[in-house]
């Protein structure tokens, strides 16, 4: 008896009476089997599907918004053919689905649901190319629900910090849902948010970055906005911890932030923040020298790569501070103020509650109508010049100590920086006698 064999078909015998195996509804027949991984499926079945799974490809963006990630997935045979809703149904009947607790099976689930497609019983494979565009268009969604879902999320404006990425693979714009072409520098890519798009698509994105805390390295020479929105919160973390620090044991030290700390241990408070992040713990059981706290307070703000007082605006500073009439310097004191970010706004704000001779009730508190703060409480701040008789550090010396440290100016020229000085303490000690007119 001769048997021919091919190489996918294996041939019965001529005269053989043998009747076909019959297939059960748990096993389908190889029809509608899922193709092996890494294999397309068959030419007569890809030539009348491509035309629909072009257009699926075309309008996968609003698909994976309309469905929104609900989580419930659906099963079919083969995950790469696009039915009907009544087909699907039909087959769901038919089927009798098997859960199979697999590692990779609710992220395949995912996968399926961002696409639009169902995944089968015997767990059926995504394309490579598909899965790759449902992966970059999962992360967009996440981030972006990540955004509307947060009710405690301060809203504070960040621009997205886009670099010129090559990326390994095809990849889709997640702001226009079109194909980036090329084999290098295909797009830009967000190092704050992990944001993929077109370079042209760059200049439309809108200023709503939410940095992923996973790229956040460093505490120290980070963004303050970055950080702030990163931690979701009003006022980096280093300010609110090392002046509750300072207010709690050290405001009579003499000398207070004008007596410098060892070097090393101010490095070290630095490296349990960057390692630690909120749970640093600076006490005086570690550190028993107040000075060494105010030092890495300072730090942190000479580390900034965008100081307090930004580039932007300080020039517009040293302007108000040559006006030689008070109360129109105060005013222009005032203007410049309002076009600082919010997050430098508030810390600012902030900081100059605590060097204030007062306590201010925050509630009172004038605050811009573009400044989102969210709820304010009343916290009794600002002890450092109230204690002047001990510490000895009233408003100009403190304007000394905080001007170069809360303003730089954005000419890297030692004539200018010196030239500026008396105006940079002058404007700090404008911020900290008016705090509560200006803030």
């Amino acid at each position: 008896m001769n048997v021919c064999y091919c190489f996918r078909h294996t041939s019965a015998p001529r005269n053989s009476t043998k009747q076909p195996r019959p297939y059960s509804e748990a096993e389908p027949p190889p029809s509608l089997q899922p193709a092996l991984p890494g294999h397309m499926p068959e030419a007569s079945a890809d030539r009348t599907q491509l035309p629909q799974i072009c257009l699926t490809l075309a309008a996968v963006h609003k698909t994976c918004q309309r469905r929104a990630l609900t989580g419930e997935t659906r099963k079919m045979w083969a995950p790469g053919t696009m039915f009907s809703e009544e087909r699907w149904l039909e087959n769901e009947k038919k089927c009798a689905v098997v859960r199979k607790p697999k590692p990779g099976r609710k992220r395949q689930e995912l996968l399926a649901v961002a696409l639009g497609v169902k995944v089968g019983v015997r767990g059926g494979f995504l394309w490579p190319p598909l899965k790759l565009f449902a992966c970059s268009q999962i992360s967009s969604l996440v981030r972006r629900a990540a955004l509307t879902h947060n009710d405690n999320h301060f809203n504070y404006e960040k621009t997205h910090n886009f670099k010129v990425h090559t990326f390994r693979g095809p990849h889709w714009c997640e702001y226009c849902a079109n194909f980036m072409w090329g084999l290098i520098a295909q797009g830009v890519r967000c190092s704050d948010c992990g944001l993929n798009v077109h370079k042209q698509c760059s200049k439309h994105v809108p200023n709503d970055c939410q940095p992923d805390l996973k790229r956040i390295k460093k505490v120290y020479c980070c963004d303050l906005t970055t950080l702030v929105k990163a931690h979701n919160t009003q006022r980096p973390m280093v300010v609110d911890i090392c002046i509750r620090e300072i207010e709690a044991r050290g405001l009579k030290s003499e000398g207070l932030y004008r007596v410098s700390g060892f070097t090393e241990h101010i490095e070290d408070v630095k490296m349990a923040f960057d390692r630690d992040g909120e749970k640093a713990d600076i006490s005086a059981n570690i550190y028993p020298d107040i000075n060494i706290i105010t030092g890495a307070l300072k730090l942190y703000f000479r580390d900034l790569p965008i100081p307090v007082i930004t580039y932007d605006t300080y020039p517009k500073f040293i302007e108000a501070a040559k006006i030689s009439n008070a109360d129109e310097r105060l005013e222009a004191v005032h203007d410049v103020l309002m076009l600082l970010p919010p997050a430098h706004y508030e810390t600012l704000r902030y900081l100059m509650i605590h060097l204030k001779n007062s306590t201010t009730n925050i509630q009172k508190t004038s605050i811009p109508e573009n400044k989102n703060l969210g709820d304010c409480n009343f916290i009794p701040l600002g002890r450092v010049t109230l204690n002047e008789k001990d510490n000895l550090m009233n408003a100009e010396n403190l304007g000394i100590v905080f001007g170069p440290t809360l303003m730089r100016s954005p000419e890297d020229s030692t004539l200018t920086t010196l030239h500026d000085m008396r105006y940079q303490k002058l404007i700090v000690q404008i911020l900290i006698e008016n705090e509560d007119v200006l803030f």
